[in-house]
C-alpha cells in the first residue's frame, strides 16, 4: 500500500499518581497498521476515576483497555461515531451493573465510575469521543484551544460535582465532535489533575525540550503539573499528524489498485473462468454484465458479475464492483444475497455471489396483477428484513426495485444487488463524500434524492412503500411525476393516487399506511421500516380513523364536473350583468 494512502503521526504519554496514590488513571493508544489502519484509524484514550471511590482505578482501566479492544473489533461497516458510541454504551451499562451489586447502588461516589475521552485519527478526519471533566486541546503557537465541555455542575464558588460520566447512569450521553485534521497539528489530551496547571507555553517547551520526544515531553508535563501545585494524579496524551492521506485516496480504489486486478474478458457459456465454468447469461445491463457459472471445486451455482464493456475505463464505477462484494461479506441474514464462499486469489476484476433460484418480483407481479394483502404484506415483511439487516451496519442500499428482489419457490424474498449501497463506515475514509446522487432507478428513489439531499433509511422505505403500493395497484403511486421532481415547487404538487381509486375492496386503513410512508417530506414518514411493517399488521389507532373523503378524491370526474358547470354559470351571470349595464 502506497505511504501515501494512509494517515501517519507520533504519539506521546506519561501518567503519575498524585500525592495521595494510587494512581486511578488509565490511558492507552492503539497505532494499527494495514487494513485494521485504513478501516478503523488511530485511537488514544484516557480515564480518570474519582477520587472517593476506592475501586474507580478499576473503571478508568476497563474503560481504556475495554474501548480500545471492542472499537477495533466493531463492524467496518459502521461509522466512527457509532462504533465508538456502541462500545461505550456497552462499557457504561457494565460499569453501571457493577454498581447495582454492591454499596455504590446507594452511592455512586464509592463505585466504578470514571471520565472518558478519546481522540480518532480515520483517514483525514479527526473524532472526539467525550464524557467528564478530562480535556482535549488543539495546541496553537500562543493557547490551548480547549474542544471539550466540561461536564460538571457548580453548586457554588467552592463546590462542583461530576454531572456526567461512566457508570454513574444505565445510559450516558456521549459527547461527538468531527472535523478536518491538517498535517503538522499537535494535540493535548490531559486529566484534571494536568490541565488545569498546564498552558501552551509550557507544551511547547517540552516537545522542544525533548527534541520531539513525545513520550519525553509527556512526562516532562506532569511532572510540571506536580511542580506547579497538582496532588491529583496526572496524565498526559500528545498526538502530533505528521501525514495525512491524499485527497480522495479511498480504500476500495487502493484495494482494486494494490491487487492489480484485470478486467475479465467477455465471458460465453461453456468458458472457465477463475475456477469457474460459465453455463449462461442471466442479464446484461449499462452497469453490468450477469452470468450462471459453476464453482469448479465445489460443484455450487454461483452468480458472476462482470463491468460493463462500456464503463471499464470508469473508476469510480470500478471501485463499486469491490463494494458490492465487500457489503455482502459483511451482511449476515436469510433475505440478503450472500458473497459466494470461494477464497481462491483472483486475476481479475468480478463479483461472485451466491445464486437465487425464482423470478424477480417484477416478473411475480406480473404473473399475480391483483394480489391478496396477505400476499403482499408477507412480501413486503421479508424485503424489510432484508433492508433492516443493511441498517443495522449502517449501509443503505439506495436502488430497491422489483428487478432487484428475487421470490423463490417457497416464497421467500431475497435482496439481490447491492451495487448501489451506501456504506457509512466507508463513505467517512474519503477526504470529501461525493455530492449526493441518484443510485437507484429514479421511479422508486425517494423525492428528496431528486434534490439532491443525502439518502437515509426512510428513502429505502420509500422505495418500499411504492412497490408495495405497485404490488396492490398495478402502478406506482406518484406515476411517473415523483422521477421528475427537480425543485421544491415540484415536490409540493406531487400527489399521490389513493390506493382505493384501484383496489376499494381494500381496507382504507392500509391507504393511510401507505399514504404516510410514501410522504414527499421524509420527516412525515415512519421513523423506521419496522415501523412501516407493524402498521401493515397492526395499524395504529390514527390509522382506523375514517374521515370524510373529499368529492375530489372519491369521484374526480363529478367534481371536475362540477367545477365546470360553477364556471359556465359564473361566465353567464357576469354576461348578463354587462348586458344590463348598458
Amino acid at each position: 500500500m502506497p505511504p501515501h494512502a494512509l494517515p501517519r503521526v507520533s504519539v506521546g504519554q506519561h501518567s503519575a499518581a498524585g500525592r495521595d496514590g494510587p494512581n486511578q488513571d488509565f490511558h492507552g493508544a492503539m497505532l494499527p497498521a494495514g487494513h485494521l489502519l485504513a478501516a478503523k484509524g488511530i485511537a488514544l484514550a484516557l480515564a480518570d476515576g474519582i477520587g472517593s471511590s476506592r475501586v474507580s482505578q478499576v473503571a478508568s482501566a476497563a474503560a481504556v483497555r475495554g474501548f480500545l479492544d471492542d472499537y477495533y473489533a466493531t463492524s467496518e461497516a459502521w461509522s466512527t461515531r457509532r462504533s465508538a458510541e456502541r462500545v461505550l454504551g456497552a462499557l457504561n451499562a457494565w460499569l453501571h451493573a457493577q454498581n447495582q451489586r454492591g454499596d455504590a447502588r446507594f452511592d455512586k461516589d464509592r463505585g466504578c465510575v470514571c471520565t472518558f475521552s478519546a481522540l480518532i485519527l480515520k483517514g483525514r478526519r479527526l473524532h472526539l469521543l467525550h464524557v467528564g471533566d478530562a480535556r482535549v486541546y488543539r495546541v496553537h503557537a500562543q493557547a490551548l484551544e480547549q474542544l471539550t465541555q466540561d461536564h460538571r455542575v457548580r453548586v457554588s464558588a467552592e463546590e462542583a460535582y461530576l454531572g456526567r460520566a461512566l457508570g454513574i447512569g444505565a445510559h450516558v450521553e456521549i459527547d461527538h465532535h468531527g472535523w478536518e485534521a491538517e498535517p503538522g497539528e499537535l494535540y493535548l489530551l490531559a486529566t484534571d489533575g494536568a490541565h488545569t496547571h498546564l498552558d501552551a507555553a509550557a507544551v511547547h517547551e517540552a516537545v522542544a525540550g525533548c527534541g520531539g520526544d513525545l513520550d519525553a515531553a509527556a512526562r516532562t508535563l506532569v511532572a510540571q503539573a506536580h511542580d506547579r501545585g497538582s496532588e491529583d494524579d496526572a496524565t498526559v496524551q500528545l498526538l502530533r499528524v505528521d501525514a495525512l492521506p491524499e485527497p480522495g485516496a479511498d480504500a476500495l480504489h487502493r484495494q482494486r489498485e494494490t491487487l492489480a486486478l484485470a478486467l475479465p474478458p467477455p465471458l460465453a457459456a461453456g468458458m472457465h473462468f477463475e475456477g469457474f465454468t460459465v453455463l449462461r447469461e442471466l442479464f446484461v445491463g449499462p452497469r453490468s454484465h450477469v452470468h450462471l457459472a459453476r464453482d469448479d471445486a465445489t460443484g455450487r451455482h454461483v452468480v458472476l458479475k462482470t463491468p460493463s464493456v462500456d464503463l471499464r475505463d470508469d473508476a469510480a464505477h470500478l471501485d463499486r464492483f469491490v463494494l458490492e462484494e465487500w457489503a455482502a461479506r459483511r451482511i449476515d441474514g436469510p433475505h440478503v444475497v450472500k458473497a459466494a464462499t470461494a477464497e481462491r486469489p483472483r486475476r481479475h476484476l468480478f463479483v461472485a455471489l451466491d445464486f437465487v433460484e425464482g423470478q424477480t418480483l417484477a416478473q411475480w407481479m406480473r404473473d399475480h396483477p391483483r394480489p391478496p394483502l396477505e400476499a403482499v404484506r408477507a412480501i413486503v415483511e421479508q424485503a424489510a428484513r432484508g433492508l433492516q439487516a443493511l441498517h443495522r451496519r449502517e449501509m443503505l442500499h439506495q436502488d430497491l426495485r422489483p428487478e432487484n428482489l428475487m421470490v423463490d419457490a417457497a416464497g421467500t424474498v431475497t435482496l439481490i444487488d447491492l451495487g448501489s449501497v451506501h456504506v457509512a463506515g466507508l463513505a467517512e475514509r474519503l477526504d470529501a463524500p461525493p455530492a449526493p446522487a441518484v443510485e437507484g432507478t429514479l421511479q422508486y428513489a425517494a423525492p428528496e434524492l431528486l434534490l439532491g439531499e443525502g439518502a437515509s433509511e426512510r428513502s429505502d422505505l420509500f422505495s418500499l412503500a411504492a412497490i408495495a403500493y405497485q404490488m396492490l395497484a398495478g402502478q406506482l403511486p406518484y406515476s411517473l411525476d415523483a422521477a421528475r421532481v427537480r425543485t421544491p415547487a415540484d415536490l409540493r404538487r406531487l400527489r399521490c393516487v389513493p390506493l382505493r381509486h384501484h383496489r376499494p375492496e381494500l381496507p382504507a386503513w392500509v391507504d393511510a399506511v401507505l399514504h404516510k410512508a410514501l410522504q414527499p417530506d421524509a420527516q412525515r414518514r415512519q421513523e423506521a421500516v419496522s415501523e412501516f411493517v407493524h402498521d401493515l399488521r397492526a395499524p395504529a389507532p390514527q390509522f382506523l380513523q375514517r374521515r370524510p373523503v373529499p368529492l375530489a378524491e372519491r369521484d374526480p370526474v363529478r367534481f371536475w364536473q362540477g367545477i365546470a358547470l360553477l364556471l359556465a354559470l359564473a361566465v353567464v351571470v357576469l354576461i348578463a350583468l354587462r348586458v344590463l349595464g348598458r
